[in-house]
């Protein structure tokens, strides 16, 4: 019973990384928190008390978890202007920002796949690899600042 409680206490705290806003965290951590509770309270025979506690617990977690020390990226109810996709996801429209972030990277060497502005796995792995080069925090994602970056960096000059 106990080593329920603990592994349920701590994927709800990993778990509830999700968002950039502390309010987004508190609830992918309260919705986590309520979905394990439930199973670890199925399982001890209280699913109601477990996923009571378990939303307790994950949205405290959520709210109180920082994105700069974990980040899973953003919810999926919210469209952030400053997301233009994932590396683990295929976006199927074309973005300009996109595009010109792959024609940047694969002029400076790196191969992000054809600059079509649709964020794939090789546009991803390219964006990780130059954030890691930069010394960047390294999500593989394309952004505004990501695109600044690149710009800034390399302007000749």
């Amino acid at each position: 019973m106990r080593l329920a409680q603990l592994i349920l206490f701590v994927s709800t705290l990993g778990l509830a990384a999700c968002g950039t806003a502390p309010e987004d965290r508190a609830i992918t951590g309260a919705s986590i928190g309520a979905a394990s509770g439930a199973v670890v309270g199925a399982l001890t025979g209280a699913p109601g008390l477990g996923a009571a506690i378990g939303a307790g617990i994950g949205g405290v977690a959520g709210a109180l978890t920082d994105k700069s020390t974990l980040d899973i990226g953003d919810p999926i109810w919210r469209n952030s202007s400053n997301s233009k996709g994932s590396s683990g996801q295929v976006s199927s429209s074309q973005d300009p920002d996109v595009k010109a972030i792959q024609s940047n990277l694969s002029e400076l060497g790196y191969d992000p796949g054809p600059a079509d502005g649709v964020v794939g796995a090789k546009t991803g792995d390219a964006i990780r690899d130059y954030q890691e080069d930069q010394g960047l925090l390294v999500d593989g994602r394309p952004s505004d600042e990501l695109l600044n970056h690149i710009e800034e960096t390399n302007a000749p000059g």
